[in-house]
Formats: structure tokens, sequence, C-alpha cells
């Protein structure tokens, strides 16, 4: 794919990360320049495009082997949030949802991205999702996968996770013993035996030392530190069904389980629901074949 490179866009030539398996991740990294700091994505193949969001504690990995399903008949395009994988960490950066929403804006207005297939999954969901309500004329259909998009204050479990979150026992699991990618992650794969050592060191590395893991502690603190964003979302619902919309469910996920789901079905009856029975949360690693056949649809 041809792409004109502005000051603000810039090609990674040459990725010198000793962790990074090239046969894994086989893609040339492009760069993008925000006030807050360079932002990583993956742009591959030519065809309509398809944006990949990703949630906590993952980048554009994730959606390795579904780029290469889709890359020969679709322009699939994946960043790294700020604080994620292959972009920047700076530790002093707004890294909340909105901020994230706010820059892949910018990366989807700068690259012109129109037409697009929004696939969100995680924390993507509230990311992603505003690209749909604030930009509708560029998106024509969204993929939400294991995600959500309204205030969770009224969960009492996660209020007392968002207390635990917010103590010293937080800090010191966050940013002390990496526990996002190292515990929770495979927590809530259906099948733990999908996330193989290799696989796994993938979503470790970019979290390797202590002052690089400032974003998985701030989506912690925002799962309801964040509500009234995500309930200004949620209050314009409506406007996402004037899309067609797919609901992709893993249905192993013990973290989105099965009320959420039917949380998004009773407020989109007439979404396509697909479910991935075998799959946990992160489906694109666990059932790639079937992401990509629900977003081909």
């Amino acid at each position: 794919m041809n792409l004109t490179l502005s000051a603000r866009h810039s090609v990674d030539r040459v990725v010198e990360l000793p962790w990074l398996d090239r046969d894994l991740y086989p893609f040339t990294p492009r760069r993008f320049e925000t006030a807050d700091g360079t932002m990583s994505y993956v742009d591959e193949g030519s065809g309509p495009p398809i944006l990949f969001v990703h949630g906590t504690p993952s980048w554009s990995f994730e959606w390795r082997a579904v780029i290469r399903g889709l890359s020969g008949r679709f322009r699939c395009v994946a960043p790294d949030h700020l604080g994620f994988g292959l972009s920047d960490k700076p530790r002093e950066a707004p890294l909340a949802p909105p901020d994230h929403a706010a820059r892949l804006r910018e990366l989807v207005l700068a690259l012109d991205l129109r037409d697009l297939t929004l696939v969100v999954h995680d924390f993507g969901g509230p990311i992603g999702l505003p690209l749909a309500l604030d930009l509708p004329e560029r998106v024509a259909r969204v993929v939400v996968a294991n995600t959500w998009m309204w205030p969770n204050g009224d969960d009492p479990a996660l209020r007392r996770l968002d207390r635990v979150i917010r103590s010293p026992l937080g800090d010191l699991l966050y940013t002390w013993l990496n526990f996002s990618p190292r515990v929770l992650l495979p927590s809530v794969f259906g099948d733990r035996r999908k996330l193989t050592k290799p696989v796994h060191r993938h979503y470790l590395a970019p979290f390797a030392e202590r002052k690089s893991r400032a974003a998985t502690l701030a989506m912690a603190r925002a799962l309801v530190g964040a509500d009234p964003f995500y309930a200004s979302l949620w209050e314009r619902r409506a406007e996402l069904q004037k899309k067609p919309l797919t609901i992709l469910w893993g249905d192993k996920d013990p973290a989105f389980d099965a009320r959420i789901l039917e949380r998004w079905t009773k407020a989109f009856p007439d979404a396509a629901v697909r479910h991935l029975p075998e799959a946990g949360h992160f489906v694109a690693e666990e059932d790639p074949e079937g992401v990509v056949a629900a977003i081909v649809g």
C-alpha cells in the first residue's frame, strides 16, 4: 500500500527489540506524532479500511492473525494506544480512555479513513466507539467484541475492585508486579494453552520496566473512574442503531460474561450476534478465524 508520509507520519524500517519475533509480528510499524507522544500503528493491505482498536494490556499484536487473514482484501489499520505496545510510554501523559479516544480520532483524520469497519475489543469499546458517534460519516459498520460502553459504578463488585486499585496495593500490583499482563491476561482465556510462552512474552515485554506501566494502571483506575465519559457515550447509543452492528462474543470469557452480552443485545435487538463458543476474552488470540468470519460477514 502506498501511503504518503508527512512530518507526523514515518516508518520504523528497523525495530531493534530483542523480544519482538518478526515471524509472529511481520508488519512494518508506522509512527504517528501526537502532542502527548508517538503512537505506533500497523497499516497493511489495500481495499476497504478496517480499524482495529485494542484494550488493556494489549496492543496491535493481538490482531496479527486477523490482519493476516484480511489484508489480502482490506486495508487493516491497528494502532497501539499511547503507553502500550510499540508506542511511547510517557508516565505523565493523559492516559484515560477519553484521551486515547481523542488521539485515535486524530489518527483517523490524519489517515483520512472513510467508509471503515470499526472493530473494538475490551477498553477499545469506549475508546473506539466515539468514532461512530462523533464521525458517523466515516464509519460504515461496527463490530463489538467482549467490550462495553456504559458506566460501571452501579456494580458493587467493580466498586470494591476500584477501591483496591486506588489503594497502595493497587499500585504495588500494577506498577511493581506487572499484574495486568502477567496475571489478569491469562486468567481470562477460555483455553490457556492458546497463550503460549512466546505469545505471552509479547504482552509482557512492552511493560518490562516499572516506568513503562503507567498506562495499565491508568486503565485499571478508569474502569469505574471514567464513568462520566462512559455515560456520555451510552446516552448517545441510538446513533449506533443507525449502523450495521455485529456483536462478537467469546462465550468462555469470565470477565465479560453473559450479563454484559445481554445488555448489548437488549440495547441493540437488530444487531447480528456471533458466538465464539470456545473463546474467552481475547477472541482474536483464541479464535482468529472466527473473528475474520464475523468481520467479513
